[in-house]
C-alpha cells in the first residue's frame, strides 16, 4: 500500500500498531526531484481492505492519496548469524530498483526488501529460503507479526512487547489507548507478556488451538497460547510463572509440556 504525506526518514522503516492491522510498518520512499514525499505501508494481507478504509477515514480533508501497490513484493532478509545482522547490500546498479532497510523491530530479524523483481537476485549473497523457516525464526525470537499473533482488539501494545520493537512512542500523541499505554509504561508493572515458547514431545493431532490455557504443574492458569508453527510459538503468560513447569491440556484429554524463553534482544531490565 502506498501513500503520500509525512513519514520516517528516507529509506528507514518503523513498526506501527495501527488498527485494524497491528503490524503495519511504514517505510519512507527515497525522494527524487519534482516528486512528492511518499511512503509505503506494509501490513497483513488479510486486513488490507480494512486498513485502507481506516486510513481513508482519518485523512479527513488532507491532500493524501492512499492506494494499493500490488506490483511490489516484500522480502525478509535473515542474517546467517547474529554477528552479520547489520550487513546487507543491494547489488551495484540495483539501488533504484528496490528499497532495502533494516527491520525496525530487532536486529535479529535482519532486513526488509521491497522490490518488483525477484528479491534474492538483488542482494549480494542472497538465496531463496522457505517462508516456513522465516516464521519459525521469528517465533523463536519472540517476534509477533500479523493478526493471528496480534489479534485486533485483544492484543495490548505493552503486553505484546511492541515498546521493545520501536512500535510505541511515549513522546508524541495522541492515539487511541494512549493514556492507558502511557500510564502502564510509567508505572513499570506489566504482569503479562508475549513470550516465545517451545512444545516438548509429540504435537497433538491438529496442533494446539489458539487461546488454549497454559497451566502450571499445580493446575493454575499461567496464560494462553496465542499462535505458532509446529513446536514453536507465542503465548501470553504471567511473567512470575514462566520459570516453573508448564503444560497445555489437549482436546484428546492429554497434555503437552512446554518451555518458555526470554529473547536475548529484550532489555536486560525485563529479564
Amino acid at each position: 500500500m502506498g501513500g503520500r504525506g509525512p513519514a520516517p526518514h528516507a529509506g528507514s522503516a518503523v513498526p506501527s500498531p495501527l488498527l485494524p492491522a497491528p503490524t503495519a510498518s511504514p517505510c519512507r520512499v527515497p525522494e527524487h526531484p519534482n516528486q512528492a514525499p511518499a511512503f509505503l505501508l506494509e501490513c497483513d494481507s488479510s486486513v488490507l481492505g480494512a486498513l485502507q478504509k481506516h486510513l481513508a477515514l482519518h485523512k479527513i480533508r488532507r491532500k493524501v492519496t492512499v492506494e494499493q501497490c500490488p506490483e511490489l513484493c516484500v522480502w525478509a532478509l535473515l542474517p546467517p548469524s547474529p554477528e552479520e545482522a547489520g550487513t546487507a547490500a543491494l547489488l551495484r546498479g540495483q539501488e533504484s530498483a528496490a528499497i532495502l532497510t533494516p527491520d525496525p523491530r530487532t536486529a535479529c530479524m535482519g532486513w526488509r526488501l521491497l522490490a518488483q523483481d525477484e528479491g534474492p537476485a538483488l542482494v549480494s549473497g542472497g538465496r531463496l529460503g522457505d517462508l516456513q523457516d522465516y516464521h519459525r525464526h521469528r517465533y523463536q525470537q519472540g517476534v509477533p507479526e500479523g493478526v493471528h499473533d496480534l489479534p485486533p482488539g485483544v492484543a495490548l501494545p505493552l503486553e505484546s512487547n511492541l515498546a521493545f520493537m520501536n512500535g510505541v512512542s511515549f513522546t508524541k500523541g495522541c492515539y487511541i489507548g494512549q493514556e492507558l499505554t502511557a500510564r502502564t509504561y510509567h508505572m513499570g508493572v506489566i504482569r503479562k507478556r508475549l513470550f516465545p515458547i517451545q512444545i516438548l514431545g509429540p504435537l497433538p493431532v491438529g496442533g494446539i488451538a489458539p487461546g488454549s490455557t497454559v497451566l502450571t504443574e499445580s493446575g493454575q492458569a499461567a496464560g494462553k497460547y496465542r499462535a505458532g508453527q509446529g513446536d514453536v510459538g507465542l503465548a501470553l503468560l504471567q511473567a512470575e510463572k514462566i520459570k516453573g513447569p508448564l503444560h497445555i491440556r489437549t482436546a484428546e484429554s492429554g497434555r503437552v509440556a512446554l518451555t518458555v524463553s526470554v529473547p536475548d534482544w529484550w532489555p536486560t531490565t525485563t529479564k
